[in-house]
């Protein structure tokens, strides 16, 4: 009794540890294409905290998880810890909670025990993850950050007493799409604060001041390792806009980095920032044309939303012919995908039942993620006794195995299935197809105005 009461939350755990492995496999199902980058500028000389931006809420945090096979111990709101129960099993899973001001300020200061057991872990060289947005928001924006991070790691700085330097790591999450399965996560690894040099740096300012200038670096420094849209009215505008030119601009890049491929995560990220840093650039030299250009695709986008077609077929040079093959896939699996359907039927159904009880959409992939976790296997254990019940052994034991990527795969065909539905649409809207060449020719002309010589 006395040992587990003493039990660290960063220990070993085994079955921790193999409950990671399935949630890891099942993650890399969730997503067609999961890509790390920078893991290398990961200190390895001592303590990290992780600080990645917040736009899809569990899957975040599942993401960061599998960044490399080091177990991590990361932080969530108090309020979720209220249920004893509840409060047990986020401690298994090596969930710490941490008070916000909003909780008041007799709460607040309960982190300092909190502060200590971090530094703990800390010392033990096992990476700290905190969302520093202390909310999330499903946009490619980024919420003014928290000061509980710099807190933390001003703290654990002092009390850590030079045993380890302290870095803070920021990590930029870019999801293809937030809501869906079966879309992309490109994670990116920024450049690391280092908390001690930083401190030295500044030894002649205040702590409260030293705070607000982490803030703005680590904010800045976020921002250069996610697509960054100002949260104004001209967000929508912009990724319609990016969507629009994005071929152009992977061009363009590839140009000046030739191995870069085409469809790979990092190029079409650096193409969409290139778009960016072009538009920022316009709206401070050029507001009114600016604004006119936003203008009509925000006109764009509303069009777009109103028919039901998805960014995904206004980004494809050639939608018709791109999805043929695929909806002739589609066609080829129906005897599988049709009975699978139904099969997975208590998934999706279950998974629809809650999240008509949620109103913020950016739940959806970490409801939809737990329920399939949890409820799939149970479902294969059933069909499996049911199968050999009914069946000789050869055809039960084949039809079971058939059926484990059933979901994944059901998943996928309604995927590409709702793509082609987007790109029939998309061909049978002439006027915006016009509307949406004019918009790119309009950015192309206003790019080379720019380049010319006063």
């Amino acid at each position: 009794m006395g040992k587990k009461e003493n039990r660290k939350i960063q220990d070993f755990d085994g079955l921790y540890a193999f409950l990671r492995h399935y949630v890891d496999f099942m993650l890399r199902m969730a997503y067609r294409r999961i890509k790390y980058v920078g893991l290398e500028k990961v200190p390895a000389d001592g303590a990290v905290i992780y600080a990645p931006n917040h736009t899809n809420a569990l899957m975040d945090a599942l993401v960061i998880l599998a960044m490399d096979s080091k177990q991590k111990v990361f932080v969530a709101r108090a309020d979720i810890f209220r249920n004893p129960k509840v409060a047990k099993i986020l401690t298994f899973l090596k969930i710490m909670p941490i008070m916000r001001i909003r909780d008041g300020m007799d709460e607040v200061r309960k982190n300092t025990e909190i502060i200590h057991k971090s530094v703990d872990v800390l010392l033990d060289k096992v990476p700290f993850c905190i969302l520093p947005e202390g909310r999330h928001q499903a946009k490619h924006s980024l919420l003014p950050l928290s000061k509980g991070i710099f807190r933390i790691a001003l703290e654990a700085e002092e009390l850590m007493d030079g045993r380890l330097p302290l870095y803070i790591v920021p990590v930029g999450l870019e999801y293809g799409n937030f809501f869906r399965f079966r879309s992309t996560v490109l994670v990116q690894t920024g450049k690391p604060i280092n908390i001690s040099a930083f401190l030295k740096e500044h030894r002649q300012l205040t702590q409260p001041e030293v705070m607000n200038l982490m803030k703005d670096e680590l904010t800045e420094r976020m921002k250069e390792i996610i697509l960054y849209i100002p949260d104004d009215e001209y967000y929508d505008a912009t990724l319609d806009t990016c969507a629009a030119v994005i071929n152009q601009q992977v061009d363009s890049w590839r140009k000046e980095h030739p191995g870069s491929r085409r469809h790979s995560l990092t190029t079409r990220f650096a193409a969409n920032k290139m778009t960016l840093g072009q538009i920022a650039r316009l709206r401070a030299a050029e507001p009114e044309k600016a604004a006119e250009l936003l203008g009509r695709a925000a006109d764009i986008h509303r069009e777009r939303e109103k028919r039901g077609i998805s960014l995904g077929s206004v980004v494809k040079k050639h939608p018709f012919w791109s999805r043929l093959l695929q909806l002739l896939v589609l066609i080829v699996t129906l005897p599988y995908t049709i009975p699978a359907g139904v099969l997975t039927l208590p998934v999706t159904g279950l998974s629809a039942f809650l999240f008509s009880k949620m109103k913020d959409r950016a739940f959806y992939n970490s409801i939809r993620f737990v329920v399939t976790l949890v409820l799939w296997p149970l479902l294969l254990i059933i069909y499996a006794i049911v199968l050999y019940c009914t069946l000789p052994w050869e055809w039960a034991l084949g039809l079971s195995i058939a059926l484990i990527p059933a979901t994944v795969l059901c998943q996928e065909a309604w995927r590409l299935l709702r793509l082609a539905v987007s790109d029939l649409r998309l061909l049978c809207a002439p006027k915006l197809r016009r509307s949406i060449r004019d918009l790119r020719q309009q950015f192309t002309d206003l790019l080379h105005k720019e380049e010319e010589p006063a």
